[in-house]
Formats: structure tokens, C-alpha cells, sequence
């Protein structure tokens, strides 16, 4: 059985259950708390907290594990990115009270306080600017503490930044931006080929549901005189498909796997060709 260990809770937790049911492996187990989980025939979730998963991993507990890069950082241990899968897009940033007269943060003066849940990322972050700063380990929020009078300067997490200006911060630097990431021990899966194969089966199942959600399948009926025109038009993987129509007489079908972001533009140049019954549809898995 090959286990991987997920965030227990959180929205890297329910984006990792949403991943892996598209891919085929939904999650069964016996009660909403409990802390396994089958995944098909072959695989078994172990839910943890986000921030032990690269623990876990590194100590061969589990043999992969689903979570943000900006942990895998701090955690410091020996791990290997093996995908990044998308989703928990977030960025660690240095953040001042608005009304500190801070611009940059080589300017920070000496022995400043620095609270932050990413201590190890903060001192090397300093360090590696050269500025020497006293860090201050918090859990949790870190957006309360020039409120608190406990620093002035903070390192935290935020995606739109939005909770910084509300709690009256404004970023000064970002350190790194994150999301989430499926890791393997530094070394590669351990116990033999077979257990590796498994993880990278597991590994392209997933790569198939990220790039299928990135693109649409296309169908529709062109004038067959215009072929040349729609080839340039709809590209796909390895050009379209062409297919004759019974009784279709100057028009074929053509299919087609495009881009999302151009179906709009897609749709409009076909239609100007002369193109009609025109399907867009979602796509579940796409492997190459």
C-alpha cells in the first residue's frame, strides 16, 4: 500500500481532495474524522497537519505528500518538488505598519524585531541581505503584531493582500511565492522499483487532471474548402481531427483540444469561416 499524507484541514486540504478525485482516487474512509483513508485499490491518504507533511516524507513514514512550498522551505528537511500542482497560490512577504517610513528592507535598522510562523525562512532572508534582525517566533496570524506592540515588522503569508491593508500593513519585499507541491523523499521513493512506479503512476494521474483542466475539447462543422484556414485556427496536440459527414457534402467535422483561454477567440474565428454546431466541452483527464 502506498501512502500519501494530505492536509487534514484547510484549503490545501480540500484542493488536494478535489485533485485526487478528479484523478480517480477519492478519498473513502469510515467516518468524516478519521485520519486514514483509502484511495483506490493500491493507495492510502494519512491526514496530517500541512506543516508535518515534509516530516513525514523525509523520515519515510509516508512515501509522498501534498503540500505548500512555503513549508517545505521552512521545514528544512530532505525532500524533492516532485509537481507543482497549482493550487494554494499564496506569496511570503515582508510587511511594515503603514505609517512606518520603511521603502526597503536593507534599510531595516539593526536588532528590529521581526515577527513570523516562517522563522527559518525569515533569519535566512535577513541574513542573506545582511541585515541583522531579532526574530520573533508567532503561530498563527502574524498581522496582529505591531498592533501588540511585539514588532514592527512582520513575515507572513497573503494571496491577494487584502488582510494586510485591512489590519493596516503594506508589503515592503516578497520572499517567496508558493503553492502547493507533491513531494518524495530526497532520495526517490524508497523500497524498489515497484513502489516508485506507483508514485509516478500516482504522479501522472494527477498531470492529467491539471493539464485537462487547462484545456477544452472542440467539435464543430467547417466548409471542407476552408480546411487550411482551420488547421491554423485549431492547431490541437498534433493538429485537428477531420472527419467526414454522412451526406455532409461541403462540410466536415473537425475535433480539437485548445487552449481555455482561447476558446472565446477560437470560437469567433471559426464562425467566420463559416463554421456551425459548434461544442465546447470540459475534459477530465488529458495524458500525453
Amino acid at each position: 500500500m502506498i501512502r500519501i499524507a494530505l492536509p487534514n484541514k484547510g484549503r490545501l486540504a480540500d484542493d488536494a481532495r478535489a485533485l485526487l478525485t478528479d484523478a480517480g482516487l477519492a478519498p473513502v474512509s469510515l467516518t468524516d474524522r478519521a485520519l486514514t483513508a483509502r484511495l483506490g485499490d493500491d493507495y492510502e491518504a494519512l491526514f496530517v497537519r500541512a506543516q508535518d507533511i515534509p516530516e513525514f516524507v523525509a523520515d519515510g513514514v509516508v512515501d509522498a505528500g501534498i503540500t505548500g512550498l512555503d513549508l517545505v522551505k521552512e521545514a528544512q528537511r530532505p525532500v524533492a518538488e516532485c509537481m507543482d500542482l497549482g493550487f494554494g497560490k499564496c506569496r511570503l512577504v515582508v510587511a511594515v505598519r503603514e505609517d512606518m517610513v520603511l521603502d526597503r528592507v536593507v534599510d531595516v535598522e539593526p536588532g528590529t524585531r521581526v515577527a513570523t510562523a516562517f522563522p527559518r525562512l525569515t533569519a535566512r532572508y535577513f541574513a542573506e541581505l545582511g541585515v541583522e534582525v531579532d526574530v520573533v517566533p508567532v503561530s498563527g496570524a502574524a498581522e496582529i503584531a505591531p498592533h501588540a506592540g511585539i514588532a514592527p515588522i512582520v513575515v507572513d503569508l497573503t494571496s491577494t493582500g487584502s488582510t494586510l491593508k485591512v489590519n493596516g500593513l503594506r508589503e515592503v519585499a516578497t520572499i517567496l511565492e508558493s503553492s502547493a507541491r507533491l513531494v518524495i523523499p530526497i532520495g526517490g521513493v524508497p523500497g524498489g522499483p515497484e513502489r516508485r512506479v506507483r508514485v509516478e503512476m500516482l504522479a501522472e494521474a494527477m498531470a492529467s487532471v491539471l493539464r485537462a483542466r487547462e484545456r477544452r475539447y472542440m467539435m464543430a462543422n467547417v466548409p471542407r474548402a476552408a480546411l487550411d484556414r482551420v488547421k491554423e485556427i485549431l492547431p490541437g496536440l498534433n493538429g485537428p481531427t477531420v472527419i467526414d459527414i454522412l451526406n455532409g457534402g461541403t462540410m466536415v467535422a473537425v475535433h480539437a483540444v485548445v487552449a481555455t483561454a482561447a476558446v472565446f477567440r477560437t470560437i469567433a474565428d471559426l464562425k467566420s469561416l463559416g463554421a456551425e454546431g459548434i461544442l465546447v466541452t470540459r475534459i477530465e483527464r488529458l495524458a500525453p
